[in-house]
């Protein structure tokens, strides 16, 4: 059994008449202990794959299991407990609340998940090098600052499975290299990591990479 598998995922998306294939029977699978990394090109449909996987999105064929448990076709109210159990989502932007502070950000994480920890809390900001602005709100961060609290506050919960939409794109070298040390410090621990991602570097330190190109798995 995979930490999460996706089977034949389609979706279309219709404006009028016009109707636009974002996914095309895309299956693919995460194991636990493993950084998956999707690649292609801007539009190939990452990140619609990645709102079908965890539930944000329904599919409109196909299905999504995670740890077994099928996400897909169920009522939202079921989904959102999967997604708070099993998932720790980083989008490109938007998982702070800006009238939250960036430890109030976490704790409200964890409460979603029902594991509320302080000691936790301070620990991850710690490992993300923002201790000091546990007090900061949003608007006061930098990008790269940015990024590591929104990444502290995917992982708050501890999720079997890390979903992350362009992790590293508007960050500099030294902020990259503490996200990629976290996503193999995961590895490690026996959870699962899946990445869509245009960065070279972070690909590379994938254990594999499922390549996509207009709304299929390019296997050329």
């Amino acid at each position: 059994m995979h930490a999460l598998d996706a089977h034949e995922i389609y979706r279309f998306f219709h404006i009028g008449d016009d109707e636009t294939a974002a996914l095309r029977g895309v299956s693919f699978h995460v194991g636990a202990s493993e950084i998956v990394a999707l690649v292609g090109p801007s539009g190939s449909g990452k990140s619609t794959l990645l709102a079908c996987v965890t539930g944000l999105d329904e599919p409109d064929g196909g299905h999504v299991e995670v740890a077994g448990v099928r996400l897909t076709r169920r009522p939202e109210a079921y989904r959102s407990r999967v997604r708070a159990a099993s998932f720790g989502i980083l989008p490109q932007s938007g998982n702070l609340f800006g009238h939250l502070t960036v430890a109030q950000n976490l704790r409200l994480q964890m409460l979603l998940a029902k594991k509320p920890d302080d000691q936790r809390i301070a620990g991850l900001l710690d490992s993300v090098g923002l201790s000091h602005r546990a007090r900061a709100f949003p608007t006061e961060l930098s990008g790269g600052e940015t990024a590591r609290a929104g990444l502290a506050v995917a992982l708050a919960a501890d999720p079997p499975v890390l979903i992350a939409d362009e992790p590293t794109a508007e960050v500099d070298r030294d902020t990259e290299s503490r996200l990629i040390a976290h996503f193999e410090a995961r590895r490690d621990a026996g959870l699962a990591t899946l990445l869509a991602t245009h960065s070279r570097a972070l690909a590379r330190r994938a254990d594999r990479i499922v390549r996509l190109k207009d709304g299929r798995i390019d296997r050329g």
